[in-house]
């Protein structure tokens, strides 16, 4: 059985005991944290579809880790102006294993 959630702007296709990244969840280390936006759930018998989600559907996972991903670097550079900035960003991120699909 799979289901495609929506979190953090982006839509993810999740089953039971995978660990998936997200953007950054308000939650702690250990915690159980529920998506209730859930596009669709399939598996052994027909697909349900949502418009815009499927009534009723949860996804249940546990927050594993709270980190943040490699340092993006960005340089900007004018030629014959003596102008040049570089500026990085690290994407904090959210590790989620997921526990159950409720459909």
């Amino acid at each position: 059985m799979y289901a495609i959630i929506k979190t953090g702007g982006k839509q993810l296709k999740v089953e039971a005991g995978q660990q998936i990244w997200v953007e950054k969840l308000d939650a702690q280390e250990g915690e159980t944290v529920t998506f209730s936006d859930v596009i669709l759930v399939a598996g052994e018998g027909a697909a349900k579809i949502g418009t815009p989600t499927v009534a009723d559907a949860t996804v249940t996972g546990t927050v594993e880790k709270q980190g943040k991903e490699k340092k993006v670097v960005t340089y900007k550079y004018k030629p014959k102006k003596h102008s040049h900035t570089k500026t990085g960003h690290r994407q904090p991120y959210t590790r989620v294993k997921i526990d159950a699909i409720n459909a």
